[in-house]
C-alpha cells in the first residue's frame, strides 16, 4: 500500500478541474472497474481529469511522488492494463466530447468517448470511420492499437484514418502531432498503443457511410460448416469491398428469429454488413443467404448506429474473460476443422469465436507506414474465453490456449496487439513485426525512463 502524504493529495485536489479518488472514498471500487472482470486491481490513486491541464498535473503528482502510471479511457482492453496496483491511474472517462465538421470531414474526439459517443454525433451527417464492432469499446485505446472494424475493407484500419493527435508526453510537455508535426511521434502513435504519452485529443478522416446500412444475420447450424466455411471464404476473397462478413462460431443465443429449439445448439453465425446503396444489399447478400440451409436469418436496412451496436449483449461488461488471437494470411480447410472442433466443446456458453475478415484497403498500406505492421493479415481470429463464475477460470482459459496451440502452425505468427492479455507480453514483438526497433527509438526519445508502461510494453531502445 503507497501512503501519499495528506498535504501532497491536497495541493493536487485543488489544482485539477476533475476529481480525486483515493481509496477510502466510496465510489473508489466502481472507478477501478473495467470491462474484464478477471481484473481486480487497486491503485494507490485515482484522477478522474476534466481536461487536459488535469492529465499534466496527474503527470506531474505521479512523477513528484514516484507513482507507477496507468491510463483509463473506455477501460474495454481485454489485458485491464487501465488499472495498476498501487499506481495513479490517470482516468479519461469523463473527457468525452466529440465534435464534427461535416464539410471537412473531420471529427474531433476526447479520449475518453466511447464508440457510442462517435457514431452519435458522426452518423448525424451520415459520416463514419473505421471503429470497431462494439459500441461500448473505447476509442483511445482502439485507435492507439491500430483499429479496425465493419468498414475497414474500404477505408482501412483505424490509424489510417487518424490525422493528428494532440498527447501529453512523459516529460509534461503538450504536443500536437500530425504527418507534418514531429511526424516520428505521429507514425509511433498509429498502433503502437499508449506507450508514447496521455492522447487529449484525436483528429479523424471521416467518410460518407449510412446513416442506413444494409446487414444483420445469416445463422447456420455448425454440422454445414463444411460446406459453410469455405463459401465463406471464397466469399471475401472475391467479395465487394462495401461487403464485410464477419463468422462468429458458438452457442446459439436466444435470438427472436431463431426457433426456440435452436436455442444452445452450436452454430455459425454470419455477422453481414454492406455500406453500398442499400436498394443493393439484398442482391450484395444474396451469395451468404445460400451456402447452406440456415436456421434462420434476420436481414434488412437498419441505422449503422443501430449495427454498430448488434453485438452488445454478447460483450457486456462484468463477465469474466481470456483471448487468444492469431492473424492469418489464409483460412485453409484444417484450420476450419481445429475451429469447428472447438465449438463443439466450448467450456462456457458465452465462450465463442470471432473471425474477422480484413484484406481490402487494409492490406494495401504498406507495413511501414504505421506503427502497426500487419499488412498481411486476411483475417484474424480471435478466441474469446468469456465466462461468469471464477470457479471456471482455469478450464475456459486452459480451452483458449489449447486452441491457440492447435491454430499456431497455420497461422502468420503476428497478433493484433490490442487482443494480447496481460500474460503475453512476450507477443509484443510480434505484434509489431519488422516496426518493433523503429518504435523502441521513438520509446527512447519520448519516453526514456519508461514511464508508459502499464500497457504492453515497447522497451526503450
Amino acid at each position: 500500500m503507497v501512503n501519499i502524504p495528506v498535504e501532497a493529495l491536497d495541493t493536487l485536489k485543488t489544482s485539477v478541474r476533475g476529481k480525486v479518488i483515493a481509496p477510502a472514498d466510496s465510489d473508489y471500487d466502481d472507478a477501478r472497474k473495467v470491462w474484464n472482470a478477471t481484473i481486480d486491481r487497486h491503485p494507490a490513486l485515482i484522477v478522474r481529469c476534466a481536461g487536459t491541464a488535469d492529465v499534466i498535473a496527474a503527470l506531474a503528482f505521479s512523477r513528484q511522488n514516484g507513482l507507477l502510471l496507468s491510463i483509463r479511457g473506455g477501460a474495454h482492453n481485454i489485458a485491464g492494463s487501465a488499472v495498476s496496483d498501487d499506481a495513479l491511474m490517470i482516468d479519461l472517462s469523463a473527457m468525452k466530447s466529440v465534435r464534427v465538421d461535416p464539410q471537412a470531414k473531420r471529427a474531433y474526439v476526447e479520449p475518453g468517448a466511447l464508440l457510442s459517443d462517435f457514431d452519435h454525433e458522426a452518423q448525424a451527417f451520415g459520416l463514419a470511420t473505421p471503429l470497431g464492432i462494439n459500441s461500448t469499446t473505447g476509442v483511445a485505446g482502439l485507435t492507439l492499437g491500430g483499429g479496425f472494424g465493419w468498414i475497414s475493407r474500404k477505408f482501412g484500419v483505424t490509424v489510417d484514418n487518424l490525422v493528428a493527435a494532440d498527447i501529453v508526453t512523459a516529460d509534461g510537455q503538450w504536443r500536437r502531432v500530425s504527418a507534418e508535426s514531429e511526424p516520428e511521434l505521429f507514425w509511433a502513435l498509429r498502433g503502437g498503443g499508449g506507450n508514447f504519452g496521455v492522447v487529449t485529443l484525436f483528429e479523424f478522416r471521416l467518410h460518407e457511410v449510412g446513416p442506413q446500412v444494409y446487414g444483420g444475420l445469416v445463422v447456420y447450424p455448425l454440422e454445414q460448416a463444411d460446406t459453410v466455411l469455405p463459401q465463406y471464404r471464397e466469399l471475401v476473397a472475391s467479395g465487394s469491398e462495401d461487403l464485410t462478413v464477419w463468422a462468429v462460431m458458438r452457442l446459439a443465443p436466444p435470438l427472436p428469429f431463431l426457433p426456440p429449439e435452436v436455442h444452445g445448439k452450436p452454430v455459425i453465425a454470419l455477422a453481414c454488413c454492406y455500406i453500398g446503396p442499400v436498394e443493393d444489399g439484398a442482391r450484395a447478400l444474396e451469395a451468404v443467404r445460400g451456402f447452406g440451409m440456415p436456421y434462420g436469418e434476420h436481414l434488412g436496412a437498419m441505422p449503422f448506429t443501430a449495427w454498430q451496436k448488434a453485438f452488445d449483449p454478447l460483450l457486456t461488461p462484468g463477465a469474466r474473460n481470456y483471448w487468444k488471437s492469431h492473424n492469418f494470411a489464409a483460412l485453409t480447410d484444417d484450420t476450419f476443422a481445429i475451429l469447428t472442433n472447438a465449438v463443439r466443446d466450448l467450456p462456457s456458453p458465452h465462450c465463442e469465436i470471432f473471425i474477422g475478415a480484413m484484406g481490402g484497403q487494409t492490406n494495401r498500406v504498406s507495413p511501414d507506414a504505421t506503427a502497426y505492421a500487419n499488412r498481411d493479415s486476411a483475417f484474424t481470429i480471435n478466441i474469446h474465453g468469456r465466462w461468469t463464475e471464477a470457479s471456471d477460470d482455469d478450464r475456459c482459459t486452459q480451452w483458449a490456449r489449447d486452441m491457440f496451440a492447435a491454430l499456431t502452425p497455420h497461422a502468420l505468427g503476428s497478433v493484433y496487439v490490442n487482443f494480447l492479455t496481460g500474460d503475453e507480453g512476450d507477443r509484443v514483438k510480434a505484434a509489431y513485426g519488422p516496426n518493433y526497433e523503429r518504435l523502441a527509438q521513438a520509446k527512447r526519445r519520448y519516453d526514456p525512463d519508461n514511464v508508459f508502461r502499464s500497457n504492453q510494453n515497447i522497451q526503450p531502445a
